[in-house]
């Protein structure tokens, strides 16, 4: 079933989609958390890109809202992995350039909520993450967590939506890639793989995009390594891809790559080389019917 074809609540009333352009005010003016002069959950560039790509970014930013007042964290600790995916909102920018494809960023940190989890998940809001302790997120009432949510999670969710709903008004079945980051070392292990491809049952960019990257040397791939695209924390692509069968796949750069410029410039170059030529396959552009198996 289309997208196009179901109204995406969140449990609210539906989200009519924008005539014109889009912002990150459209569901709303922050819940009170926000004040009028901070950004609103998400960023857009590019809207009129001529791709037929959604280029997402879950973790794109360290922000915390200045009610939260850093939830009690040191500016050490907010650069750290845990208060974003590093180097990936550059990874994301750059390939928005490259491809000519709009690109949705999430404006604030993945400590204030979790843009890439289900509201439910356990790890939607950490109290403890890598084992920095956050003060800001210990006791948190159900109107603090709903809270969060009305001004953040639920804006850049529905901008995702309505950004894909105009490609389908356009008589476009839009792809959808969402563009993260990971830690080189977790848990004192190692993690060999550069870049990480992240899927379910789509294979339509996974396993050209995973061929292509493969034969290119010294590029070491994981096939859902170092998470896995099967896995129900997943959250933006289960939700806004899956279930309508738009082509997808969830892209991990490991974050020593492209923690600065340059790196940065290498790896997403290297990415939307690759992409480019399987977006370019007029027949991608369809909704999924898996085989008999």
């Amino acid at each position: 079933m289309a997208i196009g074809s179901r109204e995406q609540t969140h449990g609210r009333r539906p989200v009519i989609a924008a005539e014109s352009g889009l912002s990150g005010a459209i569901a709303g003016d922050g819940g009170g958390l926000l004040s009028p002069d901070e950004p609103t959950a998400f960023e857009l560039i590019n809207d009129g890109g001529s791709a037929r790509v959604l280029l997402v970014c879950d973790h794109a930013s360290r922000r915390i809202p200045r009610r939260l007042d850093n939830l009690g964290l040191d500016e050490l600790a907010l650069r750290r992995h845990i208060a974003c995916d590093i180097g990936a909102v550059d990874v994301a920018r750059r390939l928005s350039a490259l491809l000519d494809a709009p690109a949705i960023l999430a404006s604030y940190s993945r400590l204030v909520v979790d843009c890439n989890r289900h509201l439910s998940d356990p790890t939607s809001i950490l109290a403890v993450s890598d084992g920095e302790f956050v003060p800001g997120n210990h006791d948190l009432s159900k109107q603090d967590k709903e809270l969060r949510a009305e001004a953040i999670f639920h804006p850049y969710h529905d901008g995702i939506q309505q950004r894909l709903e105009r490609f389908l008004e356009q008589g476009t079945v839009p792809a959808l890639i969402a563009v993260h980051s990971f830690t080189p070392i977790f848990n004192r292990m190692s993690r060999p793989w550069q870049i990480g491809i992240l899927w379910d049952a789509d294979p339509r960019i996974p396993v050209p995009l995973m061929e292509k990257l493969r034969r290119i040397p010294g590029v070491v791939v994981g096939d859902n390594e170092p998470y896995s695209g099967k896995a129900p924390a997943d959250y933006t692509i289960d939700h806004h891809a899956e279930p309508a069968g738009m082509p997808h796949v969830s892209i991990e750069v490991r974050q020593d790559l492209i923690s600065a410029p340059r790196g940065a410039d290498r790896w997403s170059a290297i990415l939307g080389g690759v992409l480019a030529e399987i977006l370019a396959d007029d027949d991608l552009y369809t909704y999924y019917q898996p085989g008999p198996r």
